[in-house]
């Protein structure tokens, strides 16, 4: 009888929401009346692969704790913690949203609302709105690897690579390639002999990154295939 009493208690406790729009609105249990104690509520947002999850608050008023170790609002995203908010105004030891504006780290965005038992002040909870932004994916923090080797191009859900002027987009769609003429004045001059060629001009594959251009060894091997005696 204990454990049926229990779970009929616990059945309001907790809640879970997915949402899957490119905007809207999310509010504390009861907005804009008083939020009740013991209180947990789960907004699971997903937009579409290339956007990020943008949201801000146009009402909050929360109990304030020490650390937000009672009643709070959790961004989540990427598996890392955005914000955890409580109270009306900041303080040296905990943040209140104001005017800022969130984004989370891809698609996904999480926002945990959760109440404590009790609460000795009446605390009208918050008010929310999110929308999709676009990923400008071009623009790659300067310790990570460029996604492009030339030129990047951010467009609205993703990014797409081109090249320099004489190099070819590999079919990875991020490394540029280009070509390399030799004629054979050159070639035996660098004492790679040749039996035989179709005409006279030998072409090398070269792989261009970061404005460099690299002529790979591996060819160099294939052009010295001479007898030797």
């Amino acid at each position: 009888m204990l454990f049926i009493l229990l779970a009929v208690l616990n059945s309001g406790v907790r809640s879970s929401i997915v949402q899957q729009k490119m905007y809207g609105r999310i509010t504390s249990p009861n907005f804009p009346k008083v939020y009740p104690n013991h209180k947990e509520k789960i907004w699971n947002i997903t937009v579409p692969k290339g956007y990020s999850v943008r949201i801000y608050f146009t009402h909050f008023n929360l109990e304030l704790s020490y650390l937000c170790e009672y009643d709070y609002v959790k961004l989540s995203s990427g598996g890392k913690t955005l914000a955890m908010l409580c109270g009306r105004d900041s303080t040296d030891t905990e943040e209140a949203p104001g005017n800022r504006t969130y984004i989370s780290a891809d698609n996904h965005l999480t926002v945990v609302f959760r109440s404590d038992y009790s609460n000795e002040k009446p605390f009208t909870g918050f008010e929310a709105f999110y929308a999709a932004e676009d990923i400008d994916e071009c623009k790659q923090p300067l310790d990570t690897k460029p996604l492009c080797s030339h030129h990047c191009h951010n467009y609205v859900g993703g990014y797409y690579c081109s090249c320099r002027v004489g190099y070819i987009l590999h079919e990875n769609k991020r490394t540029c390639t280009g070509e390399l003429f030799l004629d054979q004045e050159i070639l035996s001059y660098l004492q790679h002999p040749l039996k035989s060629s179709p005409d006279n001009n030998i072409r090398v594959k070269a792989v261009g990154f970061n404005f460099h251009f690299f002529v790979l060894p591996v060819c160099l091997v294939q052009l010295g295939g001479g007898s030797q005696g």
